[in-house]
């Protein structure tokens, strides 16, 4: 058993979610602003989330709608602090896309810069 408390690694991002909490009927609106295979950052305008509310979240990501489950884990007036509940193994995958989708796109921006400053100097 892993009893290491030591945080995944988060990869920053600014990704527009839409939540519901599972006794709610309308969804709210937030965004993700750190992701990692176990959990994200999640800034919501929204009345305060409470420690152990389980929300269902969905986004879109290159053009595909996504839907995940998590549960709150840690709430502050900055946002939230979420665990995702994969209920199968396409849900890792989902989150796993995501993350490399923004990894993808921050490195191929990298290697535009890196061009321009190559022909700069």
């Amino acid at each position: 058993m892993n009893t290491d408390k030591t945080p995944a690694a988060r990869t920053p991002l600014n990704i527009e979610v839409s939540f519901r909490r599972s006794y709610a009927r309308d969804d709210a609106n937030g965004t993700l602003k750190n992701i990692s295979l176990t959990g994200a950052f999640l800034t919501h305008g929204a009345d305060a989330l409470r420690s152990g509310e389980k929300l269902h979240l969905s986004f879109s990501v290159a053009g595909r709608e996504r839907d995940i489950h998590a549960v709150v884990v840690w709430s502050n007036s900055f946002g939230s602090g979420i665990k995702f509940l994969p209920q199968n193994n396409r849900d890792v995958q989902i989150v796993d896309d995501l993350i490399y989708f923004v990894e993808s796109r921050r490195s191929g921006t990298r290697d535009v810069l890196d061009l321009i400053f190559k022909k700069v100097a």
